[in-house]
């Protein structure tokens, strides 16, 4: 079972999947680049690891409504 984003965690996520796995794919080339200072990093870090844990959210909570009507029964859904 997914566990539910907090509130102000929610808030501070991006509106869409979309626009967090954007913002955090800037995130990450930003820290690959080596120019942030230590303290800018370390906020990167932080929002980082809130878009990845909202992004992994997002999915499981995808995953869990794509269902295919199969011969009458509702079944998951496979990309084979």
């Amino acid at each position: 079972m997914a566990r539910a984003i907090p509130p102000t965690e929610e808030a501070a996520v991006s509106p869409t999947y979309e626009d967090a796995l954007a913002e955090l794919e800037r995130l990450v080339a930003a820290m690959e680049g080596g120019q942030l200072p230590l303290d800018k990093l370390l906020e990167s870090y932080k929002r980082g690891a809130q878009l990845l844990s909202y992004c992994r959210l997002r999915l499981e909570a995808v995953e869990q409504q794509v269902k295919v009507l199969e011969d009458g029964e509702l079944k998951p859904w496979t990309s084979a």
